[in-house]
């Protein structure tokens, strides 16, 4: 769920980049998603 929440704000463009990357970060660290996901997030923010 918190991926896909992710995923849908990265589409949208409501995000600035520093940001989401220490969410993401975070998130990772905490288990809270995988590391495929974590890759592909960065890869939809270019």
């Amino acid at each position: 769920m918190l991926f896909d929440l992710m995923k849908t704000m990265i589409t949208r463009g409501t995000y600035t980049k520093e940001d989401m990357m220490k969410k993401m970060d975070v998130f990772l660290l905490n288990n809270r998603i995988t590391e495929i996901e974590y890759n592909e997030l960065v890869t939809l923010m270019g």
